[in-house]
């Protein structure tokens, strides 16, 4: 039986799903040392998930500089704690490497968000947005992407959390992992179903406004 996915999909519905967390190893990186080996280690992998975090702003037209990359492969994942580490020359080697593919979504944020800390030329960065895009699908933020593909929810709770706190809770840890490993999941699914053929795209109609005589 082939897979159904939708064009649109219903945030309402994700509540009700089982919840997907990653189950890998997490490591923290504090320091500008520590950064040479976990890029070392990150590009011996065929893939990686990329992500990034930022303390949000409550104060109108202030915006903060990004607190965090994560990098994940399929069974580890590395916080890069930008507010410690700063974007070090090991770090601009990973962002512009071209010969391990990192996939993520809404790629062309993140990456002005760690120009904005320090220039560099992207490598090979693939957009999920674009991807799925092509098989019809509209609703592309994470979650609902998620959801629509696996039938699993990805929980956003931390998403507006402290991205500069001393010490990341192990909820923070936990939700930046997911988040970029979910990428890996979803790039693999992707390239299943671009490969096989094997989904069906359903169209969900919008709703029509009642015209009021």
């Amino acid at each position: 039986m082939k897979k159904i996915i939708y064009n649109k999909y219903d945030k309402k519905l994700i509540s009700k799903l089982p919840k997907v967390n990653f189950e890998g190893r997490i490591f923290v990186i504090v320091s500008p040392h520590e950064t040479k080996k976990a890029v070392d280690f990150l590009l011996t992998k065929s893939i990686l998930g990329v992500d990034t975090e930022t303390r949000p702003s409550f104060k109108k037209g202030k915006q903060n500089l990004v607190s965090l990359l994560q990098v994940a492969s399929r069974e580890e994942c590395f916080l890069f704690r930008l507010n410690h580490t700063g974007i070090t020359p090991d770090i601009v080697r990973l962002l512009e490497d071209e010969t391990v593919p990192k996939v993520g979504l809404s790629l062309h944020d993140d990456i002005c968000s760690l120009t904005r800390r320090k220039a560099f030329k992207p490598g090979a960065f693939f957009d999920l947005q674009d991807h799925f895009s092509e098989l019809g699908v509209k609703d592309l933020s994470l979650q609902k992407l998620y959801a629509n593909v696996f039938g699993e929810k990805i929980s956003k709770a931390q998403q507006l959390s402290n991205w500069e706190a001393d010490v990341l809770s192990d909820k923070q840890k936990l939700y930046a992992a997911t988040d970029a490993w979910a990428c890996i999941r979803l790039y693999d699914e992707y390239v299943r179903l671009k490969q096989t053929g094997d989904f069906i795209l359903q169209e969900v109609e919008e709703p029509t406004e009642k015209i009021e005589d």
